[in-house]
């Protein structure tokens, strides 16, 4: 099995800068990619940036030149800053790796969740 522990949402302003952590541990063979979705109420969880396992990147069109993923030393942890937030970025973002573990083959994790609220 594979656990992603998240941290670093929160409250902040319009405009405002956020950044997201992700560390993926347990028996982990093969990270493949890790990236980060968001959820809005009512709305569907959409991807919003990931970067694989050659260090390549992909963002949602929406956020290129805001956001940017990266990787920790390690590569099993990744993190996404998020600068000029906007309202409507408000959202559960989720954490997503696509890994294998020594147990089971790859397949798709995903963390708790964490709450990013943009507001004045």
């Amino acid at each position: 099995q594979v656990q992603l522990a998240e941290s670093g949402g929160g409250l902040v302003q319009p405009g405002g800068s956020l950044r997201l952590s992700c560390t993926a541990s347990g028996n982990i063979a093969s990270i493949y990619s890790m990236g980060w979705y968001r959820q809005a109420p009512g709305k569907e969880r959409k991807l919003v940036a990931l970067i694989t396992k050659t260090g390549s990147t992909n963002y949602e069109d929406s956020v290129k030149c805001r956001f940017t993923i990266s990787r920790g030393n390690s590569k099993s942890t990744v993190y996404l800053e998020m600068n000029g937030l906007k309202v409507e970025e408000t959202a559960v973002y989720y954490c997503h790796t696509l890994a294998q573990s020594d147990y089971d083959p790859r397949r798709d994790y995903w963390g708790q969740g964490t709450q990013v609220t943009v507001s004045s």
